[in-house]
């Protein structure tokens, strides 16, 4: 029987990533959620990561996809609550940097931040909501055990409405 090691493991977000946030704020990773960001968004953000990740409400958790193998960072990975048709929901989203895209990290670290969210069990479902036009995250999405819903509309960043994909995993089936 042989048995595999993890590609990779997620680790709290922490006030020291705040570099890992700046990489991974790259135009090419920017491009489907409304470009990059000024330096004042990613400080704010990157607070709220370092907030999101310390409240103990399990409100979220931020993490950082490191490599198993190596302990490097590839990206992030997270979950937060969110409304959404009514319902009081989980919703999540990663980032891969371009140098560990293509390998199956963004899936793997997806799958991690799933457990994580269901081990909480504080709400039924997780979203996600990849631009249509984003095939790689649509694929995570669909590698990862998330149903496809439909089309919706999504507004992020802020005044910035997107044609997105509503992918839903339901967090009280069991892991496949």
């Amino acid at each position: 029987m042989e048995i595999k090691a993890p590609v990779v493991r997620i680790e709290p977000w922490s006030e020291d990533d705040f570099d890992l946030l700046r990489a991974a704020n790259a135009p090419e990773l920017m491009d489907h959620l409304g470009g990059p960001e000024t330096e004042e968004q990613l400080i704010k953000r990157h607070q709220r990561y370092v907030d999101l990740s310390a409240d103990q409400t399990w409100k979220g958790r931020m993490y950082r996809i490191v490599l198993s193998a190596s302990g490097e960072a590839a990206g992030s990975v997270g979950f937060w609550e969110q409304t959404w048709d009514g319902l009081e929901v989980y919703e999540t989203g990663w980032s891969v940097l371009p140098a560990f895209q293509g390998r199956g990290i963004a899936t793997a670290g997806t799958v991690a931040v799933v457990e994580e969210a269901r081990a909480k069990q504080k709400h039924r479902y997780l979203h996600a909501f990849p631009s249509v036009a984003n095939g790689p995250s649509n694929a995570v999405c669909r590698k990862a055990g998330f149903s496809l819903v439909g089309e919706c509309d999504v507004e992020y960043p802020p005044g910035n409405v997107l044609r997105s994909n509503d992918w839903r995993l339901d967090l009280q089936e069991p892991a496949p």
